[in-house]
């Protein structure tokens, strides 16, 4: 079999017999030129993608540490928790990960819902 493999703009030709390769060229990889510009109508916007809520109950604001999508919000505005309480579930790569109080106090602010898509920083609720 003769395979091509590029590695850094340079592409390798190699032929592999019983278990043994060998070298039969090595090249500088060429680019495909850029298709000419074709004058078309401007496509219509894309949405918008919706903007983080904004933290307004005075607090420590407990953040998303990766992106994925709530799956439960354990906690009202007004609650008293603990330290270590499950605060909401964020499902991320199919892996449940529980979002813990990181300090003793009552919920100021709750700033997600079930089946919301955060990203990584976003805030999820507000303890104050």
């Amino acid at each position: 079999m003769i395979y091509k493999i590029t590695l850094g703009g340079i592409t390798y030709e190699v032929e592999v017999e019983s278990g043994r390769a060998t070298l039969l060229s090595e090249y500088e990889a060429i680019a495909p030129a850029a298709p000419a510009p074709v004058a078309a109508e401007p496509a219509a916007p894309a949405a918008a993608p919706a903007a983080p809520a904004a933290v307004t109950g005075a607090g420590e604001a407990v953040s998303a540490p990766m992106p994925g999508t709530i799956l439960k919000v354990n906690v009202a505005n007004g609650q008293a928790v603990k330290e270590g309480d499950v605060l909401c579930v964020l499902e991320a790569m199919k892996m449940e990960n529980e979002i813990m109080a990181p300090k003793a106090g009552t919920v100021t602010q709750v700033l997600v819902t079930k089946g919301a898509s955060v990203d990584t920083g976003a805030p999820l609720v507000v303890i104050g």
